[in-house]
């Protein structure tokens, strides 16, 4: 909005990328969202509503995981916009956010501007057809559809199969940076360490000892 830096400097060009060396065009087409306008809003929102409720719902605890849904998403994301003219892909990814997270919570009824009431799986295609309706292209929708189920179906569905087993797993590396690690059973904290032991009771108990 200041104009330090043009749109043309954060769009995805895989030649720009890979001949030029300007990797972080890999990273900046996720976060440009537009001008300020009703579409930069309407998308900050939702990003901001349904990262919050898949961070505080169903990763709670689970920190390196949700990462790792980031980076998963973002590479299947920038695989397909090598073979497409697609130039931002952030939208898409609000996207995927959005269909994981309602695919988690088939039952929550929703409510679209006081217009439509459904189900949270809808919600998705709801979003698709306004975009639709603003003029938008839906094959960024459809993109965060598709990588969206795909991460949901190796995630929730396909373990739970006959014969099925978990195929995403996190690395290990990412829950030694953003999970807290395990408390040990068997540590024996020092006795001014331990929360129940206050300095009185201490100086009380070597009093009763000196007596």
């Amino acid at each position: 909005q200041l104009e330090f830096i043009t749109p043309f400097q954060l769009y995805f060009n895989p030649d720009l990328i890979f001949r030029k060396f300007q990797i972080w065009r890999l990273i900046t087409n996720f976060l440009f969202f537009g001008p300020l306008g009703f579409s930069f809003f309407f998308n900050m929102i939702f990003l901001y509503r349904y990262c919050r409720m898949l961070e505080e719902g169903s990763f709670r605890g689970r920190t390196a995981d949700f990462v790792f849904m980031f980076l998963f998403g973002g590479f299947l994301m920038t695989l397909f916009g090598l073979f497409a003219s697609l130039f931002f892909l952030g939208q898409a990814f609000t996207i995927m956010l959005v269909y994981v997270w309602s695919r988690r919570n088939p039952y929550i009824r929703m409510n679209f501007f006081g217009l439509l009431n459904f189900q949270a799986p809808f919600l998705p295609w709801v979003l698709m057809g306004f975009s639709l309706l603003l003029g938008n292209s839906i094959i960024i929708d459809l993109l965060g559809i598709a990588v969206g189920h795909i991460y949901y179906f190796l995630e929730d569905v396909f373990p739970n199969q006959p014969g099925g087993k978990k195929l995403l797993l996190t690395p290990s590396f990412l829950k030694m940076v953003f999970d807290t690690p395990e408390e040990d059973p068997n540590y024996n904290p020092l006795p001014e360490d331990r929360p129940e032991q206050q300095p009185r009771d201490h100086d009380q108990n070597e009093q009763q000892h000196l007596q």
